[in-house]
């Protein structure tokens, strides 16, 4: 470390007084330097040092200066005791006065703010507050600073403590330092470091001790003495060094842990303050006697490089070892400052001012970076030069050379005839180890260490600047002081080459005949004696390994990957494939690699080419070169034919047609044609030849046309050859429909190959006219009728199956099977009906009717049953085997049915806010669902649901009785949240309510005209007489009907044919009137009355009393003779079900039956509901459909 004195100035008042300087300050941006001399600011230039403007204001010394950190404003303090804060352009703007003298000031980084210290206080002003907040303190102050992020504030105090105060000037730690008052803290500084964990301070006292602290109070290491009382310390920018001067009337840098470096500049008085100029190395001093001193810092290299390890000194007393390859670094701390550093091998030699230390590597593995001290040679050398050997160090003072060993023996020394200007190990044994060694003189000398006598390899005219030996020691290259690099047979000393501006030379230590040097901003790689090659490059070369140029540019030393291609093409050019190679190997990218095969195949050097093509993982010439080495084995030595077969592989066609005609190999040149599908060529080589070969030629053309890219052309020649089958794989996959109904058209319809492929096609690309057209000409009716399958065209197949009735399965199943994946359920299930596939229409009936249940759908529900229901008699009708299963479930279906068909109002009134139904209807659902309801109730059916209903409407309609029945009941079941609160309330208001039952809602068995209760133990019978009650399935009233039986030996079609007889009674006012509606039967009397004494089935009616079997009504042919037509409905079910016979005992009541589904209903009830849904309520049947 140099430092250089930039400018220097004395300040003197008018009286040729000297002023001492108290306090110096820089601008942030460094560009003015603020000083406090006398009872003056000054203001310098700090590029010059000229006085930019002193600044009055104070009336007595001022004691402190310092600048914002945003560079607006700057503060100084005066023993007046006042201060004044003034901006950029040295306006003054503010002043503020203490009870005493200031003693510093400082601003807060972050915030602004200023903190100015008296003898008695410390005050904190911010432009924001209009007063100053003081603070009284017990001894006086004589420093201050503030952490790096503004958070607090450090005071130095006359009695020998550190105060750490906040923002607010709160005390938060106190550091009391041994020496007490007898010690007071003179000089503080915080490290401005970024990488620092923690805040340090740096406390300089006069007890003539440095120490460092934590923000905590906790003290960094031992105190450091500094045998001098200190009267300033500042930290460069970064935090690396301190400057730190005072009594010794000089100032010294020091490490940021307090070691000395060394001496900055030496005054004639004491050094009162030293600042740093913010991101540079240039410091400026204060004196007692008003010197201002601006020094600039020069750190020079310290380093050392072998091979590919570089060393060098960082923040100088640091060591970094640094493998150039893997880039992984190691930092050897020697807390001292370094001089020297010399690395070689395994060993590292560390001059420090007082020793030198000699390191070795931990193992001998080329990547470990783990050094260990081996030995210390405890003593001061003063030296230009240092190298380090296996065993010795080598120490250079000008023109002598010293071997020492690592135990500080002198073992030998060697005097010069001139300056030694260059000094290099170059290898060899341990111990025996060679120095290359340049003169100022021009001598070039050769030492070993064990030799006491040096060997001179030459001697030029000019200074030695840098040496270098090739890796063979055949060859030295040598850089002169004109900036020449001269490269010299060192057997011959002849002068092989010598190229201009070089500062710096290395050769190869992977390849002899290359080297490169340095200058002029230029990089320099010369192989043999070819023309220089040259790329942009800055710094200097310093090593050369294979591919890799070790540079150091100022203080960083780089590797920098250069490509070998230039002297590889030079080599190729010359053809010399061997050479090319091995510098290929250092470095080449793939295309340089791919160039070098090529080349070497071409030049028949097989060898290096396989080298080369295994390197470009080329298999395709990687085998090429192997069944050429196979065949010069088998006594093949043709090397036109085998250059031949290289320009094929190339694409050099043309060229390897002439030699296999000039080596009488014309098969070859045709065959390589035609696989190059290059037919005119060949047709061209083969001129008038032999007609065998051009037949072959032509035969190879019509393969080529099949995988052309022309496949038009293509099928015309398969078309011409009479291959149909190719052709028409040609044309379908390309989608020409043009060309394919033509070709079609014209085939035969015997040819039925091509024409399935042909309709095959059409059917791919939608085209089911051409493809109809096509089975048509066939006769293919099986696959015409899968075509509209496939297609979806129903109304074709349609029509097909009326024709020709054995594809009716292949047409309705699929016709379902599409109807159901495209959820039209309802027909999918009819055409699986009408495909006779029964078992597939119930199945797609039972999941209808599932989803329907699921979905609370139970109207459709109840529609689904009927129809499963019905689907169920078509099977018992058709299968005898499943007869009995299939009537029992019909019942049970017919049964499900109505029980939904009901719920589904139920349902609607429980889960919609109005209901449509009547009262009176809903007790009368209510109560028939009840009566129907087990113990386990069909899925979706909810017994809730049904007694709740019930109850309230029979609550409303004044059957208490059977309310209070119904909400018992539910006292026993889990019933929804919803329904809990308003049940509990109906339950207890019912109980206030009579426990009886309106006597309008009892029904009447028309039967035995007795007198039910609502709630029946036998459902839906009479308790009397057990006969059926007959409901109306809209407001399941019971009706007037009584169903009758035939005698065994009566026939259905007897039965009829004997009521429409209708043998005539006396009738008094009688006036019958029939009505029809569609197909419905209707029953109506307008007037008159018939005495039932006369009519036979009323006699029939009666049965044994108190009997528990039902006794059904059994009538003979003389009462069936005496029945009107007009009061008898039937039931004409399909078989194997029987005829059911209903006699109106009513017969002013009008009834009306669906002939479909054969329910019963009041008759104006089911002309209202086919008005309104225009079909029959239960089973759907629209109203103009025949019966």
């Amino acid at each position: 470390m140099r430092a250089v004195a930039t400018w220097i100035d004395k300040v003197h008042d008018r009286d040729k007084v000297e002023q001492c300087i108290y306090d110096l300050a820089f601008r942030p941006d460094g560009s003015q330097l603020i000083v406090a001399a006398g009872n003056r600011v000054l203001v310098y230039d700090t590029a010059d040092g000229t006085l930019i403007q002193p600044l009055k204001g104070h009336k007595d010394t001022v004691y402190c200066v310092a600048y914002a950190k945003d560079g607006k404003r700057f503060a100084s303090g005066s023993a007046d005791k006042s201060i004044i804060i003034w901006t950029s352009k040295l306006e003054g703007i503010l002043k503020y006065t203490h009870n005493d003298s200031i003693q510093c000031v400082a601003y807060n980084p972050v915030t602004h703010q200023l903190a100015s210290c008296s003898s008695g206080d410390f005050g904190l002003w911010s432009p924001e507050q209009k007063s100053v907040s003081k603070h009284k303190v017990s001894s006086k102050i004589t420093c201050c600073g503030w952490t790096n992020d503004g958070q607090y504030l450090a005071l130095g105090m006359m009695n020998g403590v550190v105060s750490i105060r906040n923002k607010s000037g709160e005390e938060k730690v106190k550091i009391e330092r041994p020496g007490g008052s007898s010690s007071p803290i003179w000089s503080i500084a915080w490290n401005p470091s970024k990488d620092e964990h923690n805040d340090i301070l740096a406390v300089a006292d006069w007890g003539q001790r440095l120490s460092f602290y934590q923000l905590s109070g906790k003290q960094i290491g031992k105190d450091r003495q500094l045998n001098f009382d200190p009267c300033c310390v500042s930290f460069f920018s970064k935090g690396e060094y301190i400057v730190m001067g005072g009594s010794d009337k000089q100032a010294s840098l020091y490490t940021k842990d307090g070691v000395r470096l060394g001496t900055i500049g030496e005054q004639s008085s004491w050094v009162w303050t030293c600042r740093v100029k913010p991101d540079s190395n240039y410091v400026v001093l204060g004196c007692q006697d008003g010197t201002i001193a601006f020094f600039q810092l020069i750190f020079s290299t310290v380093h050392g490089l072998y091979k590919d390890r570089y060393a060098y000194r960082d923040s100088m007393t640091d060591v970094i070892v640094q493998h150039l390859i893997t880039e992984q670094k190691v930092r050897i701390k020697c807390r001292e400052l370094v001089k020297k550093i010399a690395i070689y091998r395994s060993r590292l030699a560390i001059q420090l001012p007082e020793k030198i230390l000699i390191y070795e590597l931990h193992s001998d593995d080329s990547s470990d970076m783990h050094y260990r001290v081996k030995e210390k040679i405890c003593k001061r050398f003063e030296c230009n030069l240092l190298v380090v050997c296996s065993q010795h160090i080598i120490l250079c003072q000008e023109k002598r050379l010293q071997c020492l060993s690592f135990t500080a023996v002198r073992e030998k020394e060697w005097l010069m005839e001139s300056l030694i200007r260059y000094i290099k190990v170059i290898g060899g044994p341990s111990g025996r180890e060679g120095l290359l060694v340049g003169l100022k003189n021009g001598a070039i000398l050769k030492i070993f260490v064990d030799n006491p006598f040096a060997i001179t390899l030459l001697k030029q005219n000019t200074s030695v600047r840098c040496l270098d030996m090739s890796t063979s020691r055949s060859k030295l290259a040598v850089v002169d002081e004109h900036n020449t690099c001269l490269v010299y047979d060192i057997h011959t000393k002849e002068l092989l080459f010598q190229e201009p501006n070089a500062n710096s030379v290395a050769w190869n230590t992977q390849c002899e005949d290359m080297l490169c040097f340095s200058g002029s901003g230029y990089l320099n790689i010369k192989a043999s004696n070819f023309p220089v090659h040259q790329q942009k490059l800055q710094g200097f070369v310093v090593g050369y390994n294979g591919s890799k140029i070790f540079c150091l540019h100022v203080y960083s030393m780089a590797a920098v990957e250069v490509p070998q291609s230039a002297p590889m093409y030079q080599y190729l050019e010359r053809r010399m494939f061997r050479e090319a190679y091995q510098i290929a190997c250092l470095g080449v990218t793939d295309n340089d690699w791919r160039d070098l095969a090529t080349e070497a195949l071409e030049g028949l050097d097989f060898h290096t080419a396989k080298k080369a093509f295994i390197r470009v993982r080329d298999l395709r010439y990687l085998e090429l070169i192997n069944s050429i080495e196979e065949r010069k084995k088998r006594g093949e030595s043709n090397n036109q034919l085998f250059l031949a077969d290289v320009y094929a592989y190339q694409g050099k066609f043309h060229e390897a047609a002439k030699l296999y005609r000039k080596t009488g190999h014309d098969s070859r040149a045709l065959s390589m044609y035609t696989d190059l599908r290059m037919f005119d060529y060949a047709k061209d080589f083969l001129g008038s030849a032999d007609p065998k070969d051009t037949k072959l030629l032509m035969k190879k053309q019509a393969d080529w046309a099949k995988n052309s890219k022309e496949p038009r052309a293509a099928a015309d020649m398969y078309l011409t050859a009479g291959e149909h089958m190719k052709a028409i794989e040609i044309i379908g996959e390309h989608g020409w429909m043009d060309m394919l109904i033509d070709l079609a058209r014209k085939l035969d319809k015997a040819e039925r190959e091509p024409l399935s492929r042909c309709a095959v096609f059409f059917k791919k690309f939608n085209h089911h006219g051409y493809a109809a057209e096509i089975y048509n000409k066939m006769g293919d009716l099986k696959a015409l009728v899968q075509l509209h399958v496939d297609a979806r065209h129903w109304d074709e197949a349609f029509s097909l199956v009326e024709k020709h009735s054995q594809f009716r399965d292949d047409v309705y199943v699929p016709y379902a099977q599409w109807l159901a994946e495209n959820d039209r359920f309802e027909e999918a299930q009819r055409a699986f009906h009408r495909a006779g596939r029964q078992a597939d229409a119930v199945r797609v009936l039972e999941q209808l009717t599932h989803n329907a249940v699921v979905e609370s759908r139970f109207n459709d529900a109840s529609y689904y049953y009927w129809m499963l229901s019905m689907q169920c008699l078509d099977i018992a009708r058709d299968n005898t085997e499943k007869k009995e299963e299939m009537l029992k479930k019909f019942h049970s279906f017919q049964h499900l049915a109505e029980l939904y068909h009901v719920y589904h109002s139920v349902h609607r009134y429980m889960s919609e806010p109005f209901s449509s139904n009547m009262p009176e209807i809903l007790f009368n659902i209510s109560r028939f669902l009840f009566h129907n309801l087990t113990r386990d109730a069909p899925l979706g059916i909810s017994k809730v649901d049904t007694l709740y209903a019930l109850a309230k409407q029979s609550k409303l309609l004044g059957a208490y009785k059977v309310a209070r029945h119904a909400f018992e009941k539910l006292q026993g079941l889990k019933i929804p949240s919803r329904y809990q609160d308003s049940m509990e309330l109906s339950c207890l208001t019912v109980r206030s309510k009579p426990y009886r039952d309106s006597e309008d809602l009892i029904p009447m068995c028309y039967r035995c005209s007795t007198n039910n209760p609502l709630l029946n133990n036998q459902g839906n019978s009479c308790i009397n007489c057990r006969q059926p009650f007959i409901y109306s399935a809209s407001s399941y009233e019971v009706l007037p009907l009584v169903e009758f039986y035939l005698e065994e030996d009566i026939s259905d079609e007897e039965a009829v044919s004997l009521i429409d007889l209708e043998v005539p009674r006396v009738q008094t006012n009688s006036s019958w009137q029939e009505m029809s509606s569609g197909e419905a039967q209707c029953l109506r009397v307008d007037d008159g009355i018939e005495d039932p004494e006369d009519d036979p089935f009323t006699a029939k009616l009666s049965f044994e009393q108190g009997g528990r079997a039902f006794v059904p009504v059994l009538v003979n042919r003389g009462v069936l003779r005496s029945m009107s037509r007009r009061d008898v409905l039937i039931k004409r079910w399909p078989r194997p079900l029987s005829w059911q016979y209903y006699r109106s005992l009513l017969p002013d009541v009008s009834i009306t039956m669906c002939p479909s589904c054969f329910q019963m209903f009041h008759s104006e009830d089911y002309e209202l509901l086919v008005l309104q849904h225009n079909c029959c309520p239960y089973c759907r049947r629209p109203i103009d459909e025949p019966s």
